[in-house]
């Protein structure tokens, strides 16, 4: 899992950086990133988008923390509205998981709507998208743009 890790890590860096150029000579106005919610340092929770992520220095997840950080960063930088979406552990249709994983878990139709909602509403900055467990708020999505973590297709 630990190559994966890096993996995933350079791809988050180096991936971001070509797509923010790519939006940028396309003369687009807003790019929304996808992130992960459950890199979050022990602490109060539930976590808010301001607290501390892992340490870099992590034995296992520190390099995907740089990643995650990388990709975070040069999206809500970007000289365009970047909008960051810290998703929860994902379950549902074609995930493998029928109901959730982990504390802070999201349902794959709510996590699209939130991302619908992110390029038709949402102001600049990072969100948390998980559903209401103590684990992680996504209060700050949910006044922004109006989520709702029960949303499914076709209710």
């Amino acid at each position: 899992m630990t190559a994966a890790l890096v993996r995933s890590a350079r791809l988050r860096d180096e991936g971001t950086r070509n797509l923010v150029a790519a939006a940028v000579n396309a003369g687009a106005r807003r790019l929304i990133a996808q992130s992960i919610s459950f890199i979050y340092a022990d602490g109060a929770k539930p976590h808010q988008e301001t607290d501390q992520p892992l340490p870099l220095t992590h034995p296992v997840y520190g390099e995907a923390v740089q990643g995650v950080m990388s990709l975070e960063r040069q999206v809500i930088e970007a000289p365009l509205d970047g909008i960051v979406l810290r998703y929860g552990l994902l379950y549902g249709p074609g995930t493998g998981f029928d109901g959730p994983i982990a504390p802070g878990s999201v349902h794959v139709d709510a996590a699209a709507k939130a991302a619908e909602l992110a390029v038709t509403h949402g102001p600049s900055g990072i969100y948390n998208v998980a559903e209401t467990d103590g684990t992680v708020s996504s209060e700050k999505a949910i006044q922004a743009f109006g989520w709702n973590a029960g949303w499914r297709f076709g209710k």
